[in-house]
């Protein structure tokens, strides 16, 4: 099956059964998404057979911790990763957080790292504070207009003081999805280690992050139809060299090394529902039947081709009116199916409007003030952002379509 069956990927998700939420077209996937239904179900039963501490000898326990090792093993597999170089931690942004401290006693005063304009504050904010270590921070600026990163850019930037490129595989706002494995190749070529923030990129794809080939790379589970975790991959060169930042005891394993804090144990456990939907589609839709990371990728591609085509209209019905400005590029292929707009007027009320039109979406700025700064947004107003993903619908771009039109 070449075309995503939408039918089927909606029954997957309790909340499209949901009867408060019937009517409602959900515009702002890029805050969060909905669960899946397996990843429910394992969290459901971890609470219910399992609510109790895992490895242990006793059925409960030894169950649970195995449920607990499954997750990351199939998700580092989806990954293309080995799976201790996969952790979980209480977010993303605490995981930035954690990794720059371990960065921050690693590096000496006077050496680089280079952050961008474009990020959301995780994967920005953490690593500007290392300035505060006599560590230098270059900022590689996006174009004004286009909210592009160039990549001859941070060529131009790099020398023998940096030891660090942190940057994201998309923007939260600008949505242009970033050549990862071009920026990785020149900082690495330079001598530095790559930190991706995928958070808004996963979403629309579980990436092979093994064949992209940063050093880090970052997501959110409950932005990837899961639980409330952040995902980390750490390969294991760096993960090695940097300094434990967990309980000493815990500092010759990796994939514990950079969660100073317990796991919970139930989110993780059900992470592997994350797994369960990806083969759960992939068999659907006749995909490979063996191999974790080639499900993985048919799976991704799946989502893409149904997220371009529904997007492009969408584009096009924006990207000409006088009273909207369409932050970032207006070719589908090119962004995720995250579209900001900054409009002549607040965009919080303008959001409020279409939920009038059973559209939930939203206004502000989305922790994305460098760039919106950048590109000359008026923060007072923010943008107004519809965002979606595989699950959506081409009838609810319809309804967000003439919900557009009545509300600008």
């Amino acid at each position: 099956m070449s075309t995503l069956d939408i039918d089927f990927v909606r029954a997957q998700f309790p909340a499209f059964s949901e009867p408060s939420l019937q009517g409602q077209a959900f515009f702002e996937n890029a805050g969060g998404s909905y669960t899946c239904k397996p990843v429910i179900d394992r969290l459901t039963r971890f609470y219910t057979q399992r609510k109790v501490q895992p490895y242990a000898p006793y059925d409960a326990s030894r169950l649970a911790g195995e449920e607990m090792d499954e997750a990351r093993v199939r998700m580092a597999a989806i990954l293309g990763v080995d799976t201790d170089e996969l952790s979980f931690g209480p977010s993303t942004t605490q995981n930035t957080y954690v990794l720059a401290q371990a960065f921050r006693q690693w590096m000496k005063p006077g050496e680089a790292i280079v952050v961008t304009n474009q990020d959301h504050e995780a994967n920005s904010g953490p690593w500007r504070r290392l300035a505060e270590a006599g560590i230098e921070v270059r900022e590689w600026q996006i174009d004004p207009d286009t909210g592009s990163l160039n990549p001859q850019d941070l060529e131009n930037m790099l020398d023998e003081k940096v030891r660090l490129v942190c940057f994201p595989h998309c923007s939260n706002v600008v949505g242009e999805i970033n050549p990862v494995t071009e920026i990785t190749a020149i900082a690495h070529a330079a001598g530095a280690f790559v930190c991706v923030d995928g958070v808004s990129y996963a979403p629309h794809g579980l990436p092979n992050v093994g064949d992209l080939g940063p050093d880090v790379y970052l997501f959110s589970a409950y932005k990837t139809y899961g639980p409330h975790q952040g995902c980390m991959v750490m390969r294991r060169t760096l993960g090695e060299l940097l300094p434990n930042q967990a309980h000493s005891f815990n500092g010759d394993v990796l994939y514990k090394r950079f969660t100073p804090a317990g796991p919970d144990h139930a989110q993780i456990a059900a992470s592997a529902g994350m797994a369960d939907y990806v083969e759960q589609l992939c068999a659907h839709h006749g995909g490979p039947s063996t191999g974790a990371a080639e499900q993985g990728a048919f799976v991704h591609d799946l989502m893409r081709a149904h997220e371009v085509a529904l997007l492009q209209p969408v584009l096009d019905a924006v990207k000409d009116r006088n009273t909207v400005r369409l932050i970032g590029t207006s070719e589908a292929s090119r962004r995720a199916p995250t579209v900001a707009l900054a409009l002549n007027r607040q965009a919080e009320p303008v959001a409020a409007e279409l939920a009038q039109h059973g559209v939930m979406a939203g206004g502000g700025d989305f922790y994305a003030v460098r760039p919106l700064q950048a590109m000359g947004v008026d923060l007072a107003q923010g943008v107004l952002r519809v965002s979606f993903t595989h699950y959506t619908s081409q009838h609810e771009i319809d309804q967000l379509l003439n919900a557009l039109d009545h509300v600008l």
